[in-house]
């Protein structure tokens, strides 16, 4: 995650935008096969609004788990409980796209998935259980490490659910002080219990930022 020195992550009010070659350069680092990311951050940064096409009584074979490219070796997984993106393709800058969904999810959207080349994957009814969901991700796909990506919110889910093993930080040189954005964690009302980390690395990186790999205890 990049934030600011408060703690937020919608970078549109920091004037230019943030240095994402050293979000590039210090992903990388990690022997990941997949990304992960919200529905709000795949719509904002990547799907540009796209609304999905659907075609009125379509309907899939089944309501199974769906794996389009069988010979895939990274990927972009999409967030998308209720089934509200749209798709140009089925793979972003060569990274096959998987989208975790509730059961919820109409049939037709399902169909459209399986037009567009989308894999998919249920994720539980109604609410998703993040558990489930990595297990299928390792399960279907060749997949051991994710990089998770935002928002906010999402973050704060896989970390109360005890899912997330280590945070890599950007601090970017600004502080941004605006209560309606995001921080890099929420939970929300019901939180669950602070999470201890241990720093494993801290490196200056050039325009200011700083990079900070923490361990989080316990996993």
């Amino acid at each position: 995650m990049v934030a600011s020195l408060d703690g937020r992550i919608i970078t549109k009010r920091w004037g230019e935008k943030p240095n994402t070659k050293a979000y590039e350069t210090t992903a990388a680092t990690f022997d990941s096969q997949a990304w992960l990311c919200g529905r709000v951050t795949m719509e904002t940064d990547f799907t540009d609004g796209l609304l999905p096409d659907l075609e009125p009584g379509t309907a899939p074979p089944d309501r199974h788990d769906f794996v389009a490219d069988t010979g895939a070796a990274s990927f972009a997984i999409a967030i998308d409980a209720h089934g509200k993106l749209g798709w140009e393709s089925a793979y972003i800058d060569g990274d096959h796209v998987v989208a975790v969904l509730s059961e919820q999810v109409s049939d037709e959207y399902l169909a459209y998935l399986r037009r567009q080349g989308v894999s998919y994957l249920f994720g539980g009814a109604p609410a998703l259980d993040f558990a489930l969901v990595l297990d299928k991700l390792g399960q279907l796909f060749p997949i051991k490490t994710i990089l998770l990506e935002g928002g906010g919110h999402l973050n704060g889910s896989l970390l109360k659910a005890g899912l997330v093993d280590e945070l890599s930080l950007l601090h970017y040189p600004v502080i941004d002080g605006a209560a309606s954005s995001a921080a890099v964690f929420e939970q929300g009302e019901q939180p669950g219990p602070p999470a201890q980390l241990q720093l494993k690395h801290i490196e200056q990186l050039p325009d200011g930022i700083v990079w900070l790999r923490y361990a989080v205890v316990g996993r």
